[in-house]
């Protein structure tokens, strides 16, 4: 996929601020520093677009990516951050949820998850949830560069039995550095795309 252009088009709280279009819509979910600018970054072929934080718990506005004017990738606020109080990471959540509820032009979502560490309850809860509303979604494990070789078949193993991942469910090994995962999530883009 080549990316030929990347605008910023929509920053928004509720479901009145979000573009009105009949682009499809990817929905980038996962915890705080899981790695979200950088993935979107790596996506769209960018440095510094999407702004990376040393600061975990930085976005909290769903951010509409207008991509190659044909999709959009959507950013929303990470969660299980300590440090963001009990009453905002419960408006956060209720935002995400007005989203996911109200969006028809919703065609993946791609539910980051750090490969280092077995995937957090929060990270369970948000698998559940997606499942729950029955939408199409994929696993991806950022940082895997970071992860020994001798380490990664027993890494796979505690991710997808944490997660009670099936055979057929989507699972994608990435990393921003290397890119590895990167066309295999292209692959899936496209494919919403031409559905």
């Amino acid at each position: 996929m080549k990316i030929d252009s990347v605008e910023l088009k929509n920053i928004a709280v509720r479901e009145s601020q979000y573009p009105v279009n009949d682009k499809p819509e990817f929905l980038l979910v996962g915890r705080s520093n899981v790695g979200k600018s950088s993935f979107i970054n790596a996506l769209i072929c960018r440095k510094n677009f999407a702004r990376t934080s040393s600061k975990p718990g930085k976005t909290q506005t769903l951010n509409f990516y207008l991509v190659n004017n044909q999709f959009y990738l959507i950013d929303v606020p990470g969660y299980g951050y300590a440090n963001t109080g009990k009453e905002m990471q419960k408006k956060l959540g209720l935002m995400i949820e007005e989203y996911i509820k109200s969006r028809g032009d919703l065609a993946h979502v791609f539910l980051l998850i750090d490969y280092r560490h077995k995937p957090t309850e929060d990270d369970e809860l948000m698998y559940n949830f997606l499942k729950y509303y029955n939408l199409n979604t994929t696993i991806v494990a950022t940082k895997y560069d970071k992860v020994g070789k001798t380490s990664r078949i027993a890494q796979d193993k505690l991710i997808k039995e944490t997660l009670k991942l099936k055979e057929d469910e989507d699972f994608i090994r990435f990393s921003s550095t290397t890119k590895k995962g990167r066309d295999e999530i292209y692959k899936i883009i496209i494919d919403d795309l031409h559905y």
